[in-house]
């Protein structure tokens, strides 16, 4: 389960943790494939900076291995798996953890069950053990899994009273339909209430595998002790995965738009639509004229239209969201009731435009300047270049990304650019609006009735 470990922090700031950075251009000419004598790979960027040790790994699966009637397997899975190990209770564990400022957490999102592992470098031989424990010899005991399950429950409680976790929910519900990536990955109340000690202990066997596994490390550490702690601690997992195959799945087209009823003051708002999957020879261009019409900063198109210029949110922004078996456009906003109407039109308008007109020459320059320089900022820590290294490997990109990518941003044309715009958006938007009816919003809150929680 993921805990903060403050210990760990105050350590690390005694020995300098600002020094700890590792710029994307030292990193480049850093990363190695490393393959352990047991044959177990890993990319690995060697950095004696301060002695601290980073790594990220995961396993493909994640959420669509859970059944299809249990949903929120993996994240039980996740948030049990370091819940006591081997001869170790839940207690045991934690204390050994925290005495010499480990910090352990997993995760499953919708494709990979993923895990974080950080330590001193004093400390790793320790820190390895404990995670070979908890992945092969999870405890998954009655008590702990019943006080785990309550607290997940309680959490699903606390979203079900969120009207943008209902749009989001209800958005993929609408873009996928009975396939996995349509099906929560944190489970419901129903399901979380079903899932056995079984299936976790199944979900386990089948998901955690050496030949589903990636890895990358970064941090005070030599080539030769890294292959030693990575055989020790993965090379007693099974050999091979038994994974449920998954089939590849396009979002449904729009448009199409659906409301859900719920007596909150402000009304929350999913759109978007088919994406770009990450291997798809248009993502770049995609990434670049995203950031141009939604991505999240001041300068974004939606962010002029519908806040500044129009002030009907406080904020609007769009994502693509790719995954091993699809790929979305992805929006939120919010607004008031009697103001959906017309957020929403603004938010089609201007989608509608890019699909025409696509960005200027101007847009595209400052698009491309902007995350070119974002690109140094977001692996300027061990943590954060072993998360992207991970997620370099998931996505299958070569070794030596890191030097490919601002070359690749650099290459996208206007042409390039407007073209893919009306790829993405001639279609227009899915669109879920979550709150109270515009009609209901003068009137008494009991006018909307809350979606029933599950």
């Amino acid at each position: 389960m993921v805990r903060p470990l403050r210990t760990l922090l105050v350590l690390a700031i005694g020995v300098g943790i600002a020094a700890a950075s590792v710029t994307a251009a030292s990193a480049a000419a850093k990363v190695q494939r490393l393959v352990s004598p047991g044959g177990i790979e890993a990319w690995f960027v060697q950095d004696a900076t301060v002695p601290l040790i980073a790594m990220e790994f995961g396993f493909d699966g994640g959420a669509t291995q859970d059944p299809a009637d249990k949903p929120g397997v993996g994240h039980l899975v996740a948030n049990l798996i370091d819940e006591g190990s081997g001869d170790l209770d839940s207690r045991s564990f934690h204390e050994r953890m925290e005495r010499r400022a480990i910090e352990l957490s997993f995760s499953s999102t919708r494709d990979y069950f993923r895990g974080s592992l950080r330590m001193l470098t004093e400390h790793r031989d320790e820190a390895f053990d404990l995670l070979r424990l908890a992945l092969t010899k999870p405890r998954f005991e009655p008590a702990d899994v019943e006080r785990v399950r309550a607290q997940l429950s309680a959490t699903l409680r606390r979203q079900s009273a969120n009207p943008g976790w209902h749009a989001n929910k209800k958005f993929l519900e609408l873009a996928f339909g009975d396939h996995p990536y349509g099906r929560p990955a944190s489970g419901t109340l129903d399901s979380i209430g079903k899932i056995s000690i079984d299936d976790l202990r199944s979900y386990a066997k089948r998901v955690l595998a050496r030949s589903n596994l990636k890895i990358a490390v970064v941090g005070d550490i030599d080539a030769a002790a890294l292959g030693r702690l990575l055989d020790a601690t993965f090379g007693a997992l099974p050999a091979k995965a038994d994974l449920v195959a998954v089939a590849d799945v396009v979002a449904t087209k729009p448009p199409k738009r659906e409301f859900v009823a719920m007596d909150v003051p402000q009304t929350a708002v999913a759109f978007g639509g088919p994406g770009l999957k990450r291997n798809d020879p248009d993502f770049m261009a995609g990434y670049v004229v995203n950031h141009i019409v939604g991505g999240g900063t001041l300068t974004s198109r939606l962010y002029h239209e519908v806040r500044e210029k129009r002030g009907l949110a406080y904020s609007v922004y769009g994502t693509l969201l790719w995954m091993e078996h699809s790929a979305l456009f992805i929006g939120n906003t919010g607004t008031r009731a009697d103001r959906v109407a017309e957020t929403l039109t603004a938010i089609d308008a201007e989608i509608k435009r890019m699909a025409d007109e696509g960005p200027s020459a101007t847009e595209l320059e400052e698009a491309k300047s902007y995350l070119k320089g974002s690109q140094m900022l977001s692996l300027d820590t061990s943590s954060k270049l072993a998360t992207a290294l991970l997620q370099y490997q998931q996505d299958k990109l070569p070794i030596d990304y890191i030097e490919k990518r601002n070359a690749l941003v650099d290459a996208v044309t206007l042409e390039d650019a407007r073209r893919v715009a009306k790829r993405l958006w001639a279609d227009g938007l899915l669109s879920v609006v979550v709150g109270r009816p515009a009609a209901a919003a003068a009137q008494s809150p009991a006018a909307a009735t809350p979606p029933r929680a599950n």
